[in-house]
């Protein structure tokens, strides 16, 4: 059965996958960034720059799999070009090591997953052998990886991290059509949505499910978890299960303790590797996130593209600075975190402000549910108050504010939601949860190539080759543009704000690129995100 490629933007050392691939050369050094995937016994020599990792290559092969005991493993390739051999050489190395990927037996995917997920970078864009031709590289390497994922079965992930590379990547997936194995009505719905996420119209909404493919316990596991530090005989801990979840959470925090139980959410929901799922909704150009979940890992996620978050309400809205609602507080402020039923019923009390959001969202925006399963009380409670808000008697229907991506088909409850979203689900009843939130991912990485602005390469050299004349035309006319504009320039001039345009559409990076001779950028972080690129409104 055959797996699929994402593109996705990320940090590899934090992404939740089962295999890395390292590039290195001949030498066996690695870039400083790769640190937290080696053993500390194989560190032979460490600085700022760089890693000598203590193995060594057999006769003339390219690829070493790096030991180790946890289940995710890493993988060293040479990329490192000294004999001019060219792109040709550079995907054969990636053929080699993604079979020997697939020689490793993984009785089981990290957290459940229901596929294997392979993680690589641009291969060889550093000091490699695509040093200067990440256009080029792309165009060729990506049908590499389809081909892999088809003949092994396995997932895999292109992890990039500059602007550049993820809108040419997603240029050249656009012209993909069969890329997604998606049945019509979930390409028709990623079109719907891509659409509106250019259009600054999207919002998110994330809830448990998300970072439960993160090994982050549902709202069942947390309380059983709790349950189990508690100390409650048997006969108590049974009848747990027969109160309602905030019942429940009530006599847990009772047993344990207020300070217990902030120490075991501090502890619990604290930073750690996120989830594809995380990286996607994180690269999707969305200015309002709202979540009910405690875990940081969505900002994290974002960090790490170079999309600094505001989490409310505990930072300072910056404007045109993207910001992420914790409903449900956060395991950072862990007196936050709403949990009893006493804590839920403050929604209308000293949480309203913090509702209000959500209600704003679902008036001015659509937002797209990730992850929830729509029984959480304030979720109904700020429906029905928004649906009030806006249904009067004498008013017509209005359009619905939000789409729910579910993960099997529940007929009864897309009904009791459909006056106020519609209810996508990613399989039928008998597909396995695992299979369902692989799709899920599918989609919204299908949604994330449809919603991506197809300019953030224009001006870049590397990826001159992917131009169009019309399009090689219009880079020439900018660059003259760009002669002239004085040096350091700043916003809110004109001249600023010209150069601010010029550096969105790609002006200036290769040229800022530092490379190490891992074949990997020194500083792939210096490139972020611009949201201001992101910020287009209807008209």
């Amino acid at each position: 059965m055959s797996g699929h490629v994402f593109v996705v933007g990320a940090d590899l050392t934090r992404l939740s996958c089962d295999d890395v691939l390292v590039p290195t050369g001949r030498t066996l050094r690695v870039a400083a960034s790769w640190r937290d995937l080696l053993p500390t016994d194989l560190v032979a020599d460490e600085d700022d720059t760089g890693i000598c990792v203590d193995l060594e290559w057999s006769g003339g092969e390219r690829v070493l799999e790096v030991p180790g005991s946890g289940p995710r493993r890493a993988w060293l390739l040479d990329t490192v070009d000294d004999c001019g051999r060219g792109l040709d050489w550079l995907l054969d190395g990636a053929r080699e090591a993604l079979a020997a990927v697939a020689r490793r037996e993984v009785p089981e995917p990290v957290h459940g997953r229901a596929r294997r997920l392979v993680g690589l970078p641009a291969l060889g864009t550093g000091w490699g052998g695509a040093a200067g031709r990440r256009g080029d590289l792309l165009q060729q390497l990506l049908p590499v990886l389809r081909e892999a994922a088809a003949e092994h079965g396995f997932d895999v992930a292109l992890v990039l991290r500059g602007p550049s590379d993820l809108a040419a990547a997603q240029r050249i997936r656009r012209g993909e059509s069969t890329s997604w194995a998606l049945p019509d009505p979930l390409r028709s719905l990623a079109d719907q949505l891509g659409e509106r996420a250019r259009r600054g119209q999207l919002a998110l909404f994330i809830g448990a499910g998300v970072s439960a493919a993160a090994g982050l316990p549902t709202w069942e596991q947390l309380l059983d978890e709790l349950a189990g530090r508690s100390g409650l005989d048997d006969d108590l801990r049974a009848g747990l299960a027969r109160l309602p979840p905030e019942d429940s959470a009530a006599l847990l925090a009772r047993e344990l303790g207020r300070d217990r139980l902030q120490e075991f959410v501090r502890e619990r929901f604290g930073p750690g590797h996120y989830a594809l799922a995380h990286a996607l909704i994180a690269d999707l150009p969305v200015q309002e996130f709202v979540t009910t979940n405690y875990d940081p890992l969505v900002e994290l996620a974002a960090a790490d593209i170079g999309r600094e978050l505001s989490v409310l309400p505990y930072d300072e809205p910056q404007p045109g600075r993207p910001w992420l609602l914790k409903l449900h507080g956060d395991a950072a402020h862990p007196e936050s975190v709403v949990l009893t039923r006493e804590e839920y019923l403050q929604l209308g009390d000293s949480r309203a402000a913090l509702a209000g959001v959500l209600h704003s969202l679902l008036l001015t925006r659509h937002v797209l549910f990730v992850g929830t399963s729509m029984l959480d009380d304030d979720l109904v409670r700020i429906a029905h108050q928004v649906r009030s808000a806006v249904q009067g008697p004498d008013r017509e229907p209005r359009h619905r504010s939000g789409t729910v991506l579910a993960l099997r088909e529940d007929l009864a409850r897309a009904r009791l939601w459909e006056q106020d979203v519609e209810t996508v689900a990613m399989s039928r009843s008998d597909t396995s949860p695992a299979e369902a939130a692989r799709r899920l991912e599918v989609l919204l990485d299908l949604i994330g190539c449809l919603s991506t602005p197809p300019t953030g390469y224009l001006l870049d050299p590397a990826y001159r080759g992917m131009l169009s004349g019309e399009e090689r035309a219009l880079a020439e006319a900018l660059q003259d543009v760009a002669a002239r504009v004085p040096e350091g320039a700043q916003a809110p001039s004109a001249a600023g704000e010209v150069a601010a345009l010029l550096r969105r559409l790609g002006h200036g990076r290769s040229a800022g690129r530092r490379h190490d001779g891992a074949g990997e950028p020194a500083d792939a972080a210096s490139e972020p995100h611009d949201d201001r690129l992101q910020q287009q409104r209807p008209g």
